[in-house]
């Protein structure tokens, strides 16, 4: 095995780089301001916390322009995005007038967008927010949650993969 090199110094960049090696789903959290408007945004900061009680976390940016509606928001739902919906990713992560434009979505929880086709939607209930240097964490109880069938999106040193069962599994 080849001996890889130890970084002593980095900047942000460089620790960047590093973790997104680390593959991970890709998620759009939505949920539903006082007043109603629709919240949605791209994260692959999701995780499982505790199966008992059912906890979820997700940790959004303190520079987020939706944070204040999401701060407030009762509920939030996780969408786990299939391979077939990586233009949502990018639909999520940018900023527009109306991100749910051409998306459909059922009501769910608290008033909640559930994004139809969905690899798997997790309702949440907001429990927690902890401050986390750049950005919180978002702790959630899952009160409910549905799954579908297909290949998850897979995110990836900077690119979008779809995943592959293992040859020897």
């Amino acid at each position: 095995m080849t001996e890889l090199p130890v970084t002593r110094e980095f900047g942000p960049r460089e620790l960047r780089s590093a973790l997104g090696r680390y593959a991970t789903g890709v998620t759009v959290i939505t949920a539903c301001a006082p007043g109603g408007r629709r919240i949605g945004v791209t994260a692959n900061s999701f995780t499982s916390v505790s199966l008992e009680p059912p906890l979820v976390s997700w940790c959004p940016a303190k520079r987020a322009p939706s944070l204040p509606d999401l701060q407030r928001a009762t509920h939030f739902a996780v969408n786990v995005l299939a391979a077939d919906q990586h233009h949502l990713s990018g639909q999520f992560a940018t900023a527009a007038p109306d991100k749910f434009a051409g998306v459909a979505v059922q009501e769910g929880l608290g008033g909640v967008p559930l994004i139809e086709g969905a690899l798997v939607r997790f309702e949440c209930r907001t429990v927690r927010w902890v401050d986390a240097g750049d950005h919180l964490i978002c702790l959630g109880e899952v009160e409910r949650f549905d799954t579908g069938d297909g290949e998850p999106l897979v995110f990836h040193a900077g690119a979008y993969h779809v995943a592959a069962r293992h040859p020897e599994f």
